[in-house]
């Protein structure tokens, strides 16, 4: 009988272990180890490792090419790796894909949103995947025309939008779902100055308020600057350097992250 009840708390010890495992790393939301990402004879990722801690903005950061968004399309479950490993809270993002898919949020640099829709009804229509629950849909989509700013133009059709107007819509749709990680690739990219400083508030007061996690991509150095608390300078599909703004600005003895990326790959 002794050994039966022992044996009974073995069992249920090791039940739990995944759980309290898991507790040690609630501070981290991405896991990114050796990651590896070959098409045909280009590596477009080599060896890429870094991770992101629960609440933050973090940056992957370098030129066109660099590697930026194969990565985050790995993260995103879009796209396999060729080796190495991704874990999204904890879970694998090639076997446990569809666990993934659920916290998270996407928004590709080239995303598109359906022309002959109101800003309104795509935000509906793209509530419904996500929020089957009538009540808690108009929640949202109320609180995605807040994030968009958009105001009264989201009655009207989305093809007589500017491109700001869009990437705006799009943003919000990403956000509005409050998604434990939201993945978005260039999200000022191409816009006006005024549209980009909307964007890039509304990113930071939506991590503010409802400690989403973001990972972003850019090649806008000084934007990022502004945005993240920690960013990872990447080249040729390897980080070549890692921190925050501050510590990679102090570390080159330079005035901004343009100029620490150009000194870290001997441009300057």
């Amino acid at each position: 009988m002794l050994f039966r009840t022992h044996f009974e708390i073995f069992k249920s010890i090791r039940a739990l272990l995944p759980f309290v495992l898991g507790a040690f790393s609630l501070g981290l939301v991405i896991e990114v180890n050796e990651l590896m990402k070959v098409f045909g004879k280009v590596k477009a990722l080599d060896g890429l490792s870094f991770h992101v801690e629960n609440g933050e903005i973090f940056g992957l950061i370098g030129p066109n090419g660099a590697g930026k968004t194969t990565a985050l399309r790995i993260v995103s479950t879009l796209l396999l790796p060729t080796s190495g490993s991704v874990k999204v809270f904890n879970r694998n993002v090639v076997h446990e894909a569809s666990d993934v898919r659920k916290i998270i949020s996407y928004l590709p640099e080239e995303a598109g949103a359906y022309k002959n829709l109101s800003g309104d009804e795509y935000l509906g229509f793209m509530a419904k995947f996500n929020t089957p629950n009538k009540d808690e849909l108009k929640t949202v989509v109320a609180n995605a025309a807040e994030i968009s700013g958009l105001g009264k133009r989201l009655k009207d059709k989305v093809k007589t939008y500017s491109k700001g107007m869009k990437r705006r819509l799009l943003v919000a749709r990403a956000l509005m779902n409050k998604p434990k990680l939201a993945v978005l690739d260039e999200p000022t990219s191409g816009l006006d100055v005024l549209h980009a400083y909307h964007v890039r508030g509304i990113i930071k007061q939506y991590v503010r308020e409802h400690g989403v996690t973001v990972l972003l991509s850019s090649h806008n150095m000084l934007e990022v600057e502004y945005l993240c608390d920690r960013v990872a300078l990447i080249n040729k599909g390897k980080i070549v350097a890692e921190g925050t703004p501050a510590e990679l600005k102090a570390k080159y003895n330079v005035a901004n992250l343009e100029e620490a990326f150009a000194k870290v790959v001997h441009l300057a």
